[in-house]
């Protein structure tokens, strides 16, 4: 019988400061290029795994208080970071493996997108880096 997990506590830090409190939604992607090694005669494509590509997108409340996000990520931007995300705030288990991208770049921020009448929201997306599963299934 299949099983689905709910997200009720997971866990987000960005250079070791924790943003759990300010970040609602988040995805870890774990990707290769692939590289063609199609050949002459084939008739269809064939690939082999290239350079990891993975990436990491959080959706952040954005407040400009001091230690909170922008604090946190306007000092990043253009540099090389670690991001891990977690389901819960339980141990690493294999139902609760903590996800890792280390040296991930932060190529942009945005610095506002304020709607009228609604909280302040920003897309922040690390590219690159290692990839590690803190358990593996």
């Amino acid at each position: 019988m299949a099983t689905s997990q709910y997200l009720s506590n997971p866990v987000v830090t960005v250079n070791s400061v924790a943003l759990t409190g300010f970040c609602t939604a988040a995805s870890v992607i774990q990707r290769f290029e692939p590289l063609d090694t199609t050949t002459f005669g084939e008739t269809d494509r064939t690939y082999v795994k290239g350079l990891g590509n993975h990436e990491a997108t959080l959706t952040l409340l954005l407040t400009y208080a001091a230690t909170q996000t922008y604090a946190t990520l306007a000092p990043l931007v253009g540099t090389t970071t670690t991001v891990v995300v977690k389901p819960t705030s339980g141990a690493d288990s294999g139902t609760n493996p903590g996800f890792t991208l280390t040296g991930a770049l932060l190529a942009e921020l945005p610095v506002i997108n304020a709607s009228l009448g609604e909280l302040q929201t920003v897309d922040v997306v690390f590219q690159g880096g290692v990839y590690s599963a803190d358990v593996t299934p």
